[in-house]
């Protein structure tokens, strides 16, 4: 099977306009259907929703808003007033609804060009869904604390066919501060990157950016993780293979490097049954990939415009399905009108990039693999004295991808590593920050002689970060978020025809060093079949 046909049947992800939540428990069938109905559970994930303190808040509507073809809504965003312009928490809420038949789409919002949310949507049942986002977006108080225009998309398209028209709704909880929950600790400034050329305030002592990295629209990119090369036969082609890596260049130089996340969205793998209710890790909630560029912080306070440049690499020459929007969060030195400093090491290794094909008789295959590691330092005389911050990264990927001629069996085994290492050096102890992170991903489509269509797949988000003082732990979190599905439905027959059945599960843990998560969802048949907590 094709990959190109089987998208062209269900529908693959348009670009266009976060978290799944059930604020309790929610309750679980005790019988589920034989198969699929008309209509099924809404969707949910068993991630945690957004911890918010015991304050005054205020609400402010950023969007509301029916998405049915590819025009943006456009609106403007004033702050609230009873809360003050130093809030403790601020939490981005969508609702939105569906009915009918449609595909997934992909979606954002911007405030004052700044994207604050990157998500998706689910494809809904006939009679109709509702779902719901959280996300904490606290980071971009600078943006918020001023009257903004407002941009969201989520490209879609209506017609006798695709029915499902896309309402969504999304607010502002800001929660203030008082004189037990203080001010959240923030980036003094929120500089979207519009273009490549950006300039910094001359005082700032750190520099984050945000890159929102999404292989989308349809095409081979939104399965990079599938992609082959010649003389391997198969419909998604790329000479890098499946090998990508998102990276980042200031003034030509590559400053960061990063393992893009293998997002699945809700028709993904041919096989929108495993979805409807519980999404894939990140498919609600797109997640942006950080780089630490303090080290260029001497070389961006001159004043002068740096070229920023977000880039994928192993993405064939002029083909396009990858969107970076980006945003730098800056820390400012009060005390300080101009930090200055300099850039002193910059160490790459000769980054790897391996496939190998075995065609065969049965099934044919391709290995691949990717390592890359980048270690950056530079110092900053600033007003609390010199501060030297040292940023080591090292991807690395590898990936079995097994398929028959026809495609009608195709499966991946693979796994992507993200390890990075920050340590700040200036008065008493360095402080490090360590971040490990594994996506996996394990799943097998088939389709049978009976055109009865297959797949049962595993993914996997996992994370350990800990905070070191000297050589004291001070903090430190452990997370996995994995995910479990098993569909099947027949093709080519009309939707009453299908007998779709299929179970998904998901186990989000999330442990700290003072809380602990731990929630299991399962479904059958669309049905919630158990909803287990066990902090």
């Amino acid at each position: 099977m094709r990959r190109r046909r089987i998208m062209s049947m269900l529908g693959g992800l348009t670009l266009a306009a976060g978290l799944v939540l059930g604020a309790g428990p929610a309750a679980a069938a005790d019988t589920p259907p034989t198969e699929f109905g008309t209509d099924w559970h809404d969707p949910l994930t068993a991630a945690p929703p957004v911890a918010t303190p015991h304050t005054k808040s205020c609400q402010v509507t950023l969007a509301e808003a029916q998405f049915r073809d590819f025009t943006p809504y456009k609106g403007s965003y004033t702050p609230p007033r009873g809360c003050g312009d130093r809030w403790s928490k601020v939490v981005l809420r969508l609702t939105g609804d569906v009915k009918g038949r449609q595909y997934d789409r992909l979606g954002y919002l911007h405030v004052g060009g700044t994207e604050v949310l990157r998500t998706s949507t689910p494809e809904p049942s006939v009679d109709g869904i509702a779902w719901n986002v959280e996300k904490d977006v606290t980071r971009y108080s600078d943006t918020f604390r001023s009257a903004q225009p407002v941009e969201m998309l989520i490209g879609n398209v209506v017609d006798a066919t695709y029915t499902g028209v896309i309402n969504v709704k999304v607010t502002l909880t800001f929660y203030a501060a008082d004189g037990r929950t203080p001010p959240a600790a923030v980036p003094d400034k929120v500089l979207p990157l519009g273009s490549p050329q950006v300039t910094t305030p001359r005082n700032s002592e750190k520099i984050v950016a945000e890159v929102y990295a999404t292989g989308s629209g349809g095409g081979c990119e939104e399965f990079w993780y599938l992609a082959v090369p010649d003389p391997a036969p198969y419909s998604c082609k790329a000479t890098a293979g499946p090998n990508r890596e998102v990276q980042l260049k200031v003034d030509g130089q590559l400053a960061g490097i990063a393992a893009p996340f293998p997002t699945v969205w809700t028709g993904g793998w041919s096989n929108p049954f495993l979805w409807y209710v519980i999404p894939a890790p990140r498919a609600f909630d797109v997640k942006p990939v950080e780089y630490d560029l303090t080290p260029y912080a001497a070389l961006l306070n001159d004043g002068r415009p740096h070229q920023v440049e977000v880039s994928v690499a192993g993405v064939p020459a002029g083909q396009d399905g990858w969107s970076t929007p980006t945003n730098l969060l800056i820390w400012q030195d009060k005390a300080s009108s101009v930090v200055s400093g300099a850039l002193t090491r910059h160490d790459e290794s000769s980054p790897v990039g391996v496939t190998t094909y075995k065609p065969g008789s049965a099934e044919l295959r391709l290995d691949a693999n990717s390592s890359h590691r980048l270690t950056t330092a530079g110092y900053l005389n600033t007003s609390h004295g010199r501060v030297t911050t040292t940023v080591a990264r090292s991807v690395s990927s590898d990936s079995v991808h097994r398929w028959t001629e026809g495609e009608n069996t195709d499966a991946l085994k693979g796994s992507w590593r993200d390890d990075q290492s920050v340590t700040t050096d200036g008065r008493g102890p360095a402080v490090t920050v360590r971040d490990n992170r594994t996506y996996t991903m394990d799943g097998t489509t088939t389709i049978g002689t009976d055109n009865r269509l297959r797949t049962a797949i595993t993914l996997g988000d996992r994370a350990e970060a800990v905070t070191l003082r000297g050589a004291h732990t001070t903090a430190w979190s452990h997370l996995d978020d994995t995910y479990q599905g098993d569909a099947s439905w027949t093709m080519n027959v009309p939707r009453e025809q299908r007998h779709a059945v299929g179970t998904s599960a998901e186990r989000y843990r999330l442990y700290t060093q003072d809380s602990c998560w731990d929630r299991s969802l399962k479904t059958a048949q669309g049905t919630l079949t158990q909803d287990a907590r066990r902090c």
